[in-house]
């Protein structure tokens, strides 16, 4: 009787890699996005090579925008409890490398990086990246008057700035897979993931599977990662935690108002419950500014449902085709 793998202990999503044929373009809109730039980092010829982009929260760093010649995906990076943890991944998982530090990186830190067994996508376990401060930016408290409860007294208003949707924190990445039993396997026996969502279709054969990291009692975000069934595979979207609700239709309207994509939004979530809004950015990768989602323990078990048109949004514009592909 074969013994289960030793599981490796993972934290929370802290970061996200992007390939850019043109750094300064994609640099217009992530800043418009909401992120705010952090580092750059040179190459011999002095010309840059990575933007490295951070949130208000107390992570250095949540997205690193890589030049190459060619549109890609690099990677999400989830910290891990230990170096032990580094070091068990560098023994055991598929096509891996060693430890190596993360020079150039703000924060710093240690890192092991391997390839999806199943469509060689890339994927980073990181310790030791010291947390900054938050920024110091001012955010709304709002207190809303209902019908029957007015919570607002007289002579408070509610009055709000134009201008980005500040990004707090890397929520979720989600990848398309080619075969997604193998990936789900993977990922849970090698992994503290638990499943907190499938969606099945009309054959009860699984297309879709939400995953948030198992940290005993404490709450966390209903996913932090996804899978989803498709003919071939490429990163689907990464999604990144706003203030509120109205920051996040006061980002909305600053993106549209400076002329880039929107892809799907603003609209309700039916599993995890977020609020969404989706935009493409210059290459065509989707970016998600997400509010209000749902918590869970480990205690939660997993849900099944059906895909069907009530699956995706409770409200919202209907799903366009472009988020599907």
């Amino acid at each position: 009787m074969s013994v289960p793998p030793q599981k490796i202990k993972l934290v929370r999503i802290a970061h996200v890699y992007y390939k850019y044929p043109d750094l300064e373009k994609a640099k217009e809109f992530l800043v418009d996005f909401g992120f705010t730039e952090e580092k750059r980092v040179a190459n011999a010829a002095g010309e840059d090579e990575k933007i490295y982009f951070r949130g208000y929260g107390k992570e250095p760093w949540i997205l690193c925008a890589v030049k190459a010649e060619t549109a890609g995906f690099g990677g999400a990076g989830f910290v891990v409890e230990s170096e032990a943890d580094l070091h068990l991944a560098a023994a055991t998982l598929p096509k891996v490398s060693g430890v190596y530090e993360l020079e150039d990186a703000p924060g710093g830190g240690k890192c092991v990086t391997f390839y999806d067994p199943v469509d060689g996508w890339p994927m980073h376990l990181v310790h030791g990246i010291k947390s900054v401060d938050m920024l110091d930016i001012r955010l709304p408290y709002i207190r809303v008057n209902y019908p029957m409860e007015k919570t607002r007294p007289p002579g408070e208003f509610q009055r709000f700035t134009k201008g980005p949707a500040p990004v707090h924190k890397l929520g979720h990445c989600g990848i398309r897979t080619t075969n997604l039993a193998k990936a789900d396997e993977f990922y849970r026996s090698r992994f503290n993931f638990l499943a907190s969502d499938f969606v099945h279709d009309e054959k009860n054969t699984d297309i879709l599977a939400f995953y948030r990291l198992d940290r005993g009692n404490e709450a966390v975000d209903h996913h932090s990662f996804f899978l989803a069934a498709a003919p071939s595979s490429k990163v689907h979207h990464s999604s990144f935690e706003t203030h509120d609700f109205d920051i996040q239709v006061l980002g909305h309207e600053w993106l549209r108002e400076k002329g880039h994509k929107n892809c799907w939004g603003v609209g309700r979530h039916v599993l995890g419950s977020q609020i969404f809004d989706y935009w493409f950015d210059p290459s065509g990768f989707i970016f998600e500014h997400y509010v209000d989602g749902d918590l869970l323990t480990a205690d939660e078990p997993p849900q099944r449902s059906q895909a069907g048109p009530g699956t995706m949004h409770v409200w919202g514009p209907e799903v366009p085709s472009s988020f599907l592909e």
